[in-house]
């Protein structure tokens, strides 16, 4: 017997909550039962006790249900007990242990990516990036590993024109919205993302992306090394980048 069958109830409210997260908006009770295989009362009682406790709200207009306030004071603890810092933090110290290059993890804020774990190794060349610091996401490996995950749509309010991209000053080529779609496909196909020299002249890095459980860009992990490295450890890097990618994907809740 698993654990759920011995408490349904609990485990009913807990699917309740999940499917509402997953909706892109409030939906009717008869669906929720429907979606979840539950009976319409026993749908209607729990809605019942989750709105009086604050975890949903109902819409007597469109006789709807969404989310509620409690529904999101527990997101907002999640953000301030900093689970991704301290679950991927040890990840990424293994990473720079095992290969003897930097390694990051950081997290997207608009068109930024924005750096919460930085690891360096000993004796390797300094970097920009450091925890708290923003920079183009277009331009980053971490950036792209997450972009690359976007629904289309999303991905093109971020970028709407050419006004959106930020440019180094050493940049060769302009970037635009087709550019970017180009550098994601390719990032899309091998399942991680690399830039060379487009944050730092001289060193590159390779990432990829941490999904939660709606699929959704959670944050990226990356290792930066020197351009023209060896192939071997080219090659580590990206399958340990993917590893720990993953393996933060599932400590999160990726299915």
């Amino acid at each position: 017997m698993s654990e759920a069958s011995k408490v349904p109830a609990a485990d009913q409210t807990l699917r309740i909550l999940t499917h509402l997260a997953s909706q892109r908006g409030p939906v009717p009770a008869a669906s929720i039962a429907s979606a979840l295989g539950l009976p319409r009362s026993t749908t209607y009682q729990l809605l019942a006790v989750l709105q009086e406790r604050g975890f949903v709200v109902h819409l007597p207009e469109e006789r709807r249900y969404g989310l509620g306030v409690a529904a999101f004071e527990l997101s907002s603890g999640f953000s301030r007990q900093q689970p991704l810092t301290r679950l991927g933090r040890p990840l990424v110290a293994a990473l720079v242990d095992r290969l003897g290059e930097s390694g990051h993890l950081a997290v997207l804020h608009g068109r930024d990516v924005l750096y919460l774990v930085e690891e360096r190794a000993p004796r390797r060349p300094s970097l920009v990036s450091d925890v708290g610091v923003r920079l183009p996401a277009h331009l980053t490996a971490s950036g792209r590993a997450m972009l690359q995950a976007l629904p289309p749509a999303q991905l093109r309010a971020l970028y709407p024109d050419r006004a959106a991209f930020a440019e180094r000053a050493s940049s060769e080529a302009a970037w635009s919205y087709s550019r970017l779609k180009a550098v994601l496909a390719e990032a899309r196909a091998s399942g991680v993302a690399g830039e060379h020299g487009e944050v730092t002249d001289g060193l590159a890095s390779v990432g990829a992306p941490v999904l939660d459980h709606l699929g959704w860009p959670a944050a990226a992990i990356a290792v930066t090394f020197a351009e023209g490295s060896p192939s071997d450890l080219v090659e580590a890097a990206t399958d340990a980048v993917r590893d720990a990618a993953s393996t933060l994907s599932r400590r999160i809740g990726a299915r």
